[in-house]
This record gives structure tokens, C-alpha cells and sequence, in this order.
């Protein structure tokens, strides 16, 4: 047992109100007035008037193998995370049946690193490996790329019946081992290769259970519109559930076309981060749908080749000219490792060739590895950033990247960030209306029912937050440094931050979807979509009923 004395509680409005905590085997079991407890010689944490507040989950997160590193663990807890959600975009290490894995290493490297243990072919292994190994929660998507490349390979083609139904059996597997929902990457390959058919009926399995389909759109910014619809469209066939990852783009039409999908029922969330600039892979970026990235090796010799270089520099790259400014390389492997840190258009100066001939430089010298921040265009900004994330139906993520020696900074301070600038500073959210978007409404999106709240009966995952002090600190030119104003947090009941500091404790595990329902607190009823079950009542989890 253990007990957080004199915290406060994240409420409207914030009061000055101290309460003690209880947790007894990694739940906890009483929130009491501070002193009602009494002094019973039990391990305490004094919360000197911190506010206490249920463990941030992050909806997003592209670490699954930078997990194992007590340097990115440090990163996320000392923003409060203390669950994420991996297998993410459609691309992941499990499952991962022969070629697959290698494939799935190979293209995403800049994304989501290296795996110690490497790729996995089942679900049920990757996550077990997590339990007692780290020290937060990991709940994982099935990634539907890795379905679409075991059984269909790289081949820019529906999928055949026969076909679809073994990537039915590889989704009913991975959700069968604890995937809390399936993600697709629609602007990566192979998983942009599948057309309306394949994927309403893979969302279908998922409706079947009640779980989300997470999704990369094939567009963002000015192509947000139209990719939220070909999402309903997938959604009105299905009935799934339906979140779309990491959105930006210009508020108003965005906010209008998601107001249309929930006038006809549809149920739609999403993700953002505070962040204008985006993080990706170069090739996703530079490169025509024409050569084949889900066959690395075959377009790695087409890149090789002159004609096919001549071919896009005549025909492809000219059109990108407008993007070259906004790149900054994040991470580069290899004989060009010394571009880290510089824009496209230094690195291009350095190599003494124009902008787009040193991306083909770069990609084939990475073997296609390399990995870029890149500025959001005009269409996106701050006042764009802020009108999404106060809509109800917004959850929090980092989409964070680890690879590389300039990663995005978003990996070390969206949580903290959201408080300090989206908190304090403008007031977009309350403290109350905070908890919800950090933590309770992704732990109803993935039914992980016993997450998200500090109510009795709840997982003991707890931040003690300094809300005058907590602030992000990484920047583009230092990235990785550790944001402030939270340094004790429990997973699990356990201390895994003390101080500001990692504890010898690993507590995360592996969560995954219950049944039951969901912990919505009355005074985040009304923070729900408008026609959620969950506004009125707790949210059934389970079949369709939920939020």
C-alpha cells in the first residue's frame, strides 16, 4: 500500500481542496478529505497541494522499440504519460510472418526504430514483452500494412478474395491477443494500396468487437476534407468506430466536415499535437506513388538507375520545390550522418547539388532509412491548432519519434506543453476538462476501461502535477530535453518517477480492451461528443454502445 497525501484533484473550478489517496495492489482503493486517512505508518508520497491527475495515455506514439531505453521512458514520464499506443500508421513489428518483418523494419527504421528482440510474428509475443521490461503501459494496434504485406506483398492491386479472407484471420488473431483496434497508413505502402471493399471489411471485424479503426488519412491540410470522407465512407459500411491520427490542417472546413459525420451517427475522433512542424519519412514525402516503397530492395535499384533519376527530376520532384525550405533532416544513417540538424537546403549546399538531387542522395545512401521535421504549410496554424483540440471529440498525442539525433521535440514535451501553453497560458482547457483529453478520452476510445480517472476501483496510474510550473523545454535545435513540473509519477501503483528521477521499478504491462464500462466521471460527462452514451451514463464498452 500506498498514499499520495494532500494532492488536489483536478476540478471546475480548481479548488484548494486536499484529499489523500490510498492504492493497494496497483489499484486505488480510497479518495478521502486530507488527514481523514489518519497516520498508519504506511509508505507515503507527500503531495505538498500538487495536483494529482490520471496517468496521460498517449493516443499515438511510434515506440514501440525506443521503449526499452530508460532514456525515452524518462521523456515520457516526466510529461505524465504513462500508457501509450503503439502500432500505429499501419506499420509495426507484429504481426510480422516471414518477409513481413523485415520489410516492416526496413521502411519504417526513421519511424519506429529498431526492436531489440526484432520483429515478432505474433502479437501476443511483442506485447509479453513489455511486462516487468519497462515502465509504462503499452497497448498496440494491429497495423493493417503488415496484413496487406504478408498476405498480398507489395502489389499495388485489391486484394483477392481468398486473400482478404487470410488478412481477416491475421486481424481476428492480433485482436484476439489484446490489439485494442487496427490502424491503417493510407498514405504508405502497401496499406494506401487498399480500396473501399478491403477495408470495410477488415473495420468490420473491428465493429463486431467495438473497437476503433485508427487511420493515417491518404491527406492533411488542404486534403483533410476529402479524406475524412473517404473515412465515413469506410464507417457507413462497417459501422467502425473511427479515429483519425495526428490531424491538422485549416480548422473551420475540418470542423464542418466532422459536425456532418456526427449529424448522421457516425462515431469520429481524433488526435492532435501542439506542434506546427511534422515529422515523417523522406520518401513519403519525395516520392511518386510509381516506385515501389513496400518493395524496398526493388525501389532501392530503381533509385540506383539514372533513367529512373533523370525521370523524377524531370517529371516529379520540380512540383515539390515549395517543400524543400520546410525540411530539416531528423535522422540520417550512414556516410551523411552529418546532416542531422540541417535543413534540405544546407545539406543541399554542403553536397553541392540542387535540393532535389540531394533527397535522391539522401534516400539511396540510407537505403531509404532517412527520416525529416518538415514546417506544416500555410494552411495549418496556431489558431488552427487550438479550435481542434477544444472540440469534444479531440485526444491527446505526440506521434513521437525517437530515431535519429534531431528527433521532433514533440517526444519530450507535447504533454507538458498542452498544460503550460494550452492550460495556463491561453485556457483553452480547464484542469477537469484536461484530464479528459490527456487520459480519459483515449482510455474510452480503447477501452481500456480501468485507465483515464482517479476514481476508486481504477488503475493506480497517477502524475503529481505543479500546474504554476509545468512547462515542455525541448526545442528543434535541442529536442530531447526533459520537460518540468512533474516528478512523481505511479504506474500500476507503483513509483516508477520519484523526484524527477526513474526508480528501480518497472511496472508498465501490456493493457488491453475490456469489457465493461468505461470510467466516465460526472463532471467529464459533458466534455463527450454530442449523442455519446457516455454524455448521460457511463459508456458501454463493448459491441457499439460506447463513446
Amino acid at each position: 500500500m500506498i498514499r499520495l497525501r494532500a494532492v488536489r484533484l483536478p476540478t471546475d473550478p480548481l479548488t484548494t481542496a486536499l484529499h489523500d489517496l490510498t492504492v493497494e495492489a496497483g489499484r486505488i482503493v480510497a479518495v478521502q478529505p486530507a488527514g481523514r486517512a489518519g497516520q498508519d505508518g504506511r509508505p507515503t508520497i507527500d503531495g505538498g497541494g500538487r495536483l494529482a491527475m490520471p496517468g496521460f495515455l498517449d493516443a499515438h506514439a511510434h515506440v514501440e522499440g525506443a521503449l526499452f531505453t530508460d532514456e525515452v521512458q524518462h521523456a515520457l514520464l516526466r510529461q505524465g504519460v504513462t500508457s501509450v499506443v503503439v502500432g500505429n500508421d499501419g506499420v509495426s513489428f507484429a504481426p510480422a510472418p516471414g518477409p513481413t518483418g523485415q520489410w516492416a523494419s526496413d521502411y519504417f527504421a526513421a519511424i519506429n526504430g529498431s526492436h531489440p528482440a526484432g520483429p515478432q510474428t505474433e502479437v501476443a509475443d511483442l506485447l509479453a514483452g513489455y511486462q516487468g521490461a519497462v515502465r509504462v503501459n503499452v497497448a498496440m494496434l494491429v497495423p493493417h500494412g503488415n496484413l496487406r504485406h504478408a498476405v498480398v506483398g507489395g502489389a499495388d492491386r485489391p486484394a483477392a478474395p481468398a486473400e482478404l479472407d487470410q488478412m481477416r484471420q491475421l486481424l481476428r488473431a492480433g485482436l484476439d491477443q489484446g490489439a485494442c483496434g487496427m490502424s491503417t497508413g493510407l498514405e504508405y505502402q502497401p496499406g494506401g494500396f487498399a480500396d473501399l471493399d478491403e477495408l470495410t471489411a477488415l473495420t468490420g471485424e473491428l465493429a463486431a468487437r467495438g473497437l476503433p479503426h485508427v487511420s493515417h488519412m491518404r491527406g492533411y491540410e488542404l486534403d483533410a476534407v476529402p479524406a475524412l470522407g473517404e473515412l465515413a465512407e469506410i464507417a457507413r459500411g462497417s459501422g467502425v468506430a473511427t479515429h483519425v491520427s495526428h490531424l491538422h490542417g485549416p480548422a473551420t472546413p475540418i470542423l464542418a466536415a466532422l459536425a456532418a459525420t456526427r449529424a448522421e451517427g457516425l462515431d469520429i475522433t481524433f488526435d492532435s499535437y501542439p506542434y506546427l512542424r511534422g515529422a515523417s519519412i523522406l520518401s513519403m514525402i519525395a516520392m511518386p506513388d510509381w516506385i515501389p516503397l513496400a518493395e524496398p530492395a526493388v525501389a532501392l535499384t530503381q533509385l540506383r538507375r539514372e533513367e529512373v533519376q533523370q525521370r523524377l527530376l524531370r517529371e516529379h520532384l520540380p512540383g515539390l520545390a515549395d517543400v524543400w525550405p520546410r525540411v530539416t533532416m531528423a535522422y540520417v544513417p550512414g556516410e551523411h550522418a552529418w546532416a542531422e540538424g540541417h535543413s534540405l537546403l544546407q545539406v543541399a549546399e554542403r553536397l553541392g547539388v540542387p535540393p532535389a538531387r540531394a533527397v535522391l542522395d539522401l534516400l539511396v545512401s540510407t537505403d531509404l532509412r532517412a527520416g525529416c521535421t518538415f514546417a506544416q504549410p500555410p494552411s495549418n496554424s496556431e489558431a488552427a491548432v487550438r479550435a481542434l483540440l477544444r472540440d469534444t471529440r479531440h485526444l491527446a498525442a505526440s506521434d513521437a519519434i525517437y530515431a535519429g539525433s534531431r528527433p521532433h521535440p514533440r517526444g519530450w514535451g507535447t504533454f507538458a506543453r498542452f498544460l503550460a501553453e494550452h492550460v495556463r497560458r491561453h485556457g483553452d482547457w480547464t484542469w477537469a476538462q484536461a484530464a479528459w483529453h490527456l487520459s480519459g478520452a483515449a482510455a474510452q476510445r480503447f477501452r481500456l476501461a480501468d485507465r483515464g480517472s482517479l476514481r476508486v476501483g481504477s488503475a493506480a496510474d497517477i502524475v503529481l502535477v505543479d500546474p504554476d510550473t509545468v512547462q515542455d523545454n525541448a526545442t528543434y535545435a535541442d529536442p530531447r530535453r526533459l520537460a518540468s513540473g512533474i516528478d512523481d509519477v505511479l504506474v500500476n501503483g507503483q513509483l516508477v518517477l520519484a523526484g524527477g528521477e526513474l526508480t528501480d521499478e518497472r511496472a508498465g504491462a501490456p493493457v488491453r480492451p475490456q469489457q465493461g464500462r468505461a470510467q466516465v466521471p460526472p463532471e467529464h460527462r459533458s466534455l463527450l461528443p454530442a449523442g455519446s452514451p457516455g454524455r448521460h451514463r457511463e459508456a458501454q464498452i463493448g459491441g457499439h454502445d460506447h463513446g
